[in-house]
């Protein structure tokens, strides 16, 4: 090969080289933050995330990558992943649940789009709904108005109960203002509402040998990324104490439970990557209002209330989306 054909064609790939960088470092970068681990409900609401930005216009790998990060129910590990993503300058953060503020507080620039959070404007991650101001927006899971409606279905489904227990995780995003609204409630039915708490494996086992001490007839279950992750022991427990126990997630009560009330997480999370897409196309989060969910799925299992003896009303029946026999 001639000199001068060497020279062209090095300068060529030196071009070519350049031109690759160029695109990939072009190509938008999502940073996606879970508090929990990447599989079961995590993955399908992941796939319609996913789903919702191809309609944006956004599939990952052909123009968009997403960096993942999981804290696998170790909540403490959030803003050290919320600190990596910053710092790897990815151009937007999906973040659930708690994780949205271990985003807010490692970034003001970076937009973040949060899915499973309750009250966004009492937890300070928004100045409002309708105009949130700042580098946030993202979907409001109404979890003090649905804990209330469930406590409504419990008291309906368990009408002999008079102390119901409330089990929550102190670690999740702040709860004093939704345990109010339930004890409120919990009043008005003339119930006594008594608050257990547990971010550890042993303290739920803790949790539901209380109940026998306490009386109670009957159990909430706070939705929480820890709790959902650890389904089979809530099941075999409340199995073993024969507590009906109602819970936020569908997918609790397919595989056992008695009763679920909730939001619709694969339609949340699909506006959620659209949304997400709208953000790199170049809306601001600050003029995108937080959203607030209009599906909710009621869900109940007959042959787990028959193993409870208890008689699931019509007026629920007629009420569920589905009925597991």
């Amino acid at each position: 090969m001639k000199r001068r054909d060497f020279v062209l064609l090095l300068a060529g790939a030196i071009t070519a080289a350049r031109e690759l960088r160029a695109h990939q470092k072009a190509l938008p970068v999502i940073g996606y933050l879970h508090p929990g681990s990447p599989q079961g409900q995590a993955l399908s609401t992941l796939a319609t995330f996913r789903q919702g930005l191809s309609e944006a216009g956004y599939v990952e790998g052909q123009n968009l990558a997403i960096e993942y990060r999981w804290a696998e129910s170790h909540y403490d590990r959030l803003p050290v992943l919320a600190t990596d993503l910053v710092g790897r300058k990815v151009d937007l953060i999906a973040a659930v649940a708690n994780a949205a503020l271990a985003a807010k507080s490692a970034t003001a620039t970076i937009p973040i789009v949060f899915m499973g959070v309750g009250d966004p404007v009492a937890t300070g991650l928004v100045a409002s709904l309708a105009r949130p101001g700042g580098n946030l927006t993202g979907f409001n899971n109404l979890i003090g108005e649905l804990l209330s409606k469930r406590l409504e279905l419990l008291c309906e489904l368990v009408p002999q109960a008079k102390v119901i227990a409330l089990l929550v995780n102190p670690n999740q995003l702040p709860t004093e203002g939704f345990i109010r609204d339930v004890q409120e409630g919990a009043r008005a039915k003339g119930v006594q509402l008594n608050i257990l708490k547990a971010s550890t494996e042993d303290e739920i086992d803790t949790a539901f040998a209380s109940l026998v001490e306490q009386h109670a007839s009957a159990l909430l279950v706070a939705g929480d990324v820890f709790f959902l992750s650890r389904r089979e022991q809530f099941l075999a427990l409340a199995s073993r104490y024969a507590v009906p126990a109602s819970y936020a997630w569908r997918d609790v009560v397919a595989a056992g439970g008695l009763i679920s009330y909730g939001i619709n997480n694969i339609a949340v999370w699909r506006q959620a990557g659209i949304y997400a897409g709208r953000i790199l196309k170049g809306a601001k989060p600050a003029d995108l209002p937080v959203q607030q969910p209009t599906t909710f799925e009621l869900v109940v299992n007959l042959k787990t209330a028959n193993a409870l003896g208890l008689t699931v009303p019509p007026s629920i029946l007629a009420r569920a989306d589905e009925v597991i026999e």
